[in-house]
């Protein structure tokens, strides 16, 4: 089978690597939540915390580059730990290295899943604040009203394949990406930009490096990377890059450099043109104020807009890379084959569907910082296992006859190890305690109950499997009755 090519009834091979950097271009708005949450614990310290974040996303996805080309039809992080921990015993009903595979695919999955509902959220506030016939709506009427509008939008434009979804990917990457990077360069051209927000504000004056605060840091850090190292994403459409081999490398570390000046240069602006007690006024829309005061009046209409269709680019960045994960799940056996069924254009449209109705259940939760909380307990396991898995897929001499046109660098098993380790336990042990500080237990229950969720799913896919192995051993033999 050549690279251009994919196996009937498959995902298809449709995409270069720019139209996956344009899917994967909405990875910096994921910033836009927590430009105050960070501020109100680390003050600008956070400029630093998302430096840090997105190297850590370097790190990680030189790993996470060679797995997409010793696996060029795997999907992304959900694909290449189900790979390498696949069983070895066919007759094996219930295997734990393919349950350990599938879990961190699941991991994975509730990652990118609750974006859409967080960002539907986000979309309803600002519609509330920007056209004033809705000011009467309630709230969770209008964040359910948007949300199932937004993905009911996608799900039309995607289903004719990911090529329909990379060209709305082009579109709002420009309606997204330029007013960003405007609202964010103007106060530097305007001279409002205060270099000494900075400079006096780097920590709260009761910070100190004890158990607590490097905890809450660590919290910090997981919360980060839920933002910072997202660009992987990119390497999520493997099996539907034309040229996997070469494509994957390129969509991802483009996307990180672009990930690594936005997300700095947006925390900086924000802090230096208003403070910290001006971003802290504006916990939730801190770019409003920046744009109004550098734009003027004109200014906070435009960035309401902006924001809006940024939104709906990292909606359809999380949409496609869950229902991906859902998809590569159930094409492993370790979801029920429902999830996996595509449609004649090779689009995963039931597992589009399932995503948009659990967001909408995610919805009536209302608080965005709780669901975030709670997805990023579930991308600290899928990074921790999937790094786990490259180490195996270096070390265990069943891969070592795998073609790896892209390498990282020699040892690179080492540095994931260390960044395995940071996410599990230590990532994880930070965003359970930094919950408690915030929403109390609520996101942590959330968070372990969506994931185990997975087990009795997992159970029910693993009889599925072997009731259809059965049904085809049985037909040969009628056959020949």
């Amino acid at each position: 089978m050549t690279e251009e090519s994919s196996e009937a009834g498959g995902l298809q091979r449709t995409i270069d690597w720019k139209q996956g950097l344009a899917i994967a271009l909405g990875v910096p708005v994921l910033i836009l939540p927590s430009i105050g949450y960070f501020a109100s614990y680390v003050w600008a310290f956070a400029i630093i915390i998302w430096a840090l974040s997105v190297f850590q996303g370097f790190m990680q996805n030189f790993a996470y580059g060679e797995l997409a080309t010793m696996f060029p039809k795997a999907s992304g992080l959900p694909g290449y730990a189900q790979s390498v921990f696949k069983t070895k015993d066919k007759n094996a009903k219930y295997d734990k290295s393919k349950l350990l595979g599938g879990f961190s695919a699941w991991s994975y999955w509730f990652a990118w899943n609750p974006v859409l509902a967080i960002f539907a959220i986000l979309i309803g506030s600002y519609l509330k604040g920007l056209v004033p016939a809705f000011a009467g709506v309630p709230d969770l009427a209008l964040y359910i009203a948007s949300g199932a509008v937004v993905f009911l939008f996608l799900i039309v434009v995607n289903y004719r394949g990911l090529s329909g979804g990379a060209t709305l990917g082009y579109i709002l990457a420009v309606l997204a990406l330029a007013p960003l990077i405007v609202i964010t360069l103007a106060p530097f051209v305007t001279g409002h930009f205060e270099m000494s927000n900075i400079t006096g504000a780097w920590l709260p004056p009761e910070w100190s490096w004890d158990l607590e605060h490097i905890l809450i840091l660590l919290g910090l850090f997981a919360m980060a990377q839920w933002s910072a190292c997202a660009w992987e994403t990119a390497a999520i459409y493997g099996p539907e890059y034309k040229k996997p081999k070469s494509d994957v490398p390129k969509a991802l570390f483009i996307c990180g450099g672009i990930c690594l000046v936005t997300f700095i240069l947006v925390q900086a602006a924000c802090t230096g043109t208003l403070g910290i007690e001006g971003i802290l006024a504006e916990p939730f829309s801190p770019m409003l104020p920046v744009a109004q005061m550098t734009l003027g009046p004109i200014g906070g209409a435009i960035a309401i807009l902006m924001l809006i269709a940024a939104m709906i680019l990292i909606i359809q960045t999380a949409f496609l890379g869950a229902s991906r994960a859902m998809y590569s799940l159930s094409d492993e056996g370790n979801l029920p084959k429902f999830f996996g069924k595509m449609n004649p254009q090779g689009t995963p449209v039931n597992a589009m569907i399932v995503i948009a109705i659990f967001n909408l259940g995610l919805i009536t939760l209302g608080t965005p910082a709780a669901i975030l909380a709670a997805s990023s307990i579930g991308y600290v396991f899928a990074n921790g296992i999937s790094l786990f898995a490259y180490v195996k897929a270096k070390l265990n001499p069943e891969f070592s006859s795998l073609e790896r046109p892209f390498k990282a660098p020699k040892g690179w098993q080492y540095i994931a190890i260390i960044f395995g380790i940071f996410n599990l336990p230590l990532c994880l042990i930070g965003v359970i305690f930094l919950n408690s500080l915030e929403v109390g237990w609520t996101s942590t229950i959330v968070g372990f109950v969506v994931l185990a969720l997975y087990v009795p799913l997992w159970f029910y896919s693993q009889n599925e499997n072997a009731k259809h192995a059965v049904k085809e051993t049985a037909v040969p033999s009628e056959s020949v009755l």
